[in-house]
């Protein structure tokens, strides 16, 4: 007997077809068990993929997988996510997805998505502003104010710095990393730069104790309106935020907060492909 899974592939943050985060999303999971989730994700090898599941509680349930973990929340997973579940469910521009850190509205304007992330936590990291440049492979003066973890879904570590030009020259240092920007369970940073409502940030993890950059994280840029929040910034704020660009993938995500603190992130998704896996049962 040989099962098949059907699966989409969409492009999510994305201005051009071949722009922005890829994301791979099984149409209907309810046959495979979380092994199977973790292998399909390895199979990609995106930075996540995600399985659709019935929910009594929502539109539908998701399980998003990187290629070596599960996730509770990510960014462009749960908008490429809502997309996909759209069509399936036949129309209608607001969906709800449970996940592991709750349940997500998402809302669409044609083929822009845009969800309400949970409400922030926030903490001081432990390592010094200059311990952080050192693992970032940058000059301690080009760390900004206020470098905090922030958990709007899924806690990341928020760094400010000087300008563009810092964000571009960062260069992170994987056993750095480890020790100054990690949270016990995984390492990584956000750097970002602001000038008037536009942002250019960067998000680096840990994969298999190497460096890697992701082209457009939502979660992240939930967590920059959680530190917004934080460092007391005048509510409300919109922002335009580009990433990818050092990766050849080039993002534009939307981040609102509104006067209520609640925050909202969006992005164009664009469906490239339909394929199917065939598995022996």
């Amino acid at each position: 007997m040989i099962t098949e899974l059907r699966f989409r592939l969409v492009n999510v943050f994305a201005e051009s077809p071949l722009g922005g985060n890829p994301l791979c999303v099984f149409e209907d999971a309810r046959s495979l068990d979380g092994d199977t989730m973790q292998a399909l994700a390895l199979q990609f090898n995106l930075s996540e993929t995600t399985f659709v599941l019935p929910s009594d509680q929502a539109t539908a349930a998701v399980r998003i997988f990187t290629p070596t973990f599960e996730m509770p929340f990510a960014g462009h997973p749960t908008l490429g996510t809502a997309h996909v579940v759209r069509a399936l469910c036949g129309g209608g521009d607001g969906v709800t997805l449970a996940m592991k850190a709750g349940v997500i509205p998402v809302e669409a304007d044609g083929d822009v998505w845009t969800l309400r992330a949970n409400a922030p936590r926030h903490r001081v990291p432990a390592a010094s502003n200059a311990d952080l440049a050192a693992a970032l492979g940058l000059a301690p003066g080009d760390i900004g104010d206020a470098p905090l973890w922030v958990d709007t879904g899924s806690e990341q570590l928020v760094v400010p710095v000087a300008g563009a030009d810092a964000v571009r020259r960062a260069a992170p240092r994987a056993e750095a990393m480890q020790a100054y920007a990690s949270n016990g369970a995984r390492a990584m940073a956000y750097v970002f730069a602001r000038h008037a409502d536009r942002v250019l940030a960067r998000f680096f993890f840990l994969k298999h104790g190497a460096v890697v950059e992701d082209p457009g994280t939502g979660s992240a840029c939930a967590n920059l309106g959680g530190w917004l929040i934080a460092t007391q910034a005048p509510l409300p704020q919109r922002l335009t935020i580009d990433q990818g660009e050092a990766v050849g993938r080039p993002c534009r995500l939307a981040l609102a907060v509104d006067a209520d603190g609640s925050i909202r992130v969006g992005g164009r998704v664009v469906e490239i492909g339909r394929g199917t896996i065939a598995l022996p049962a």
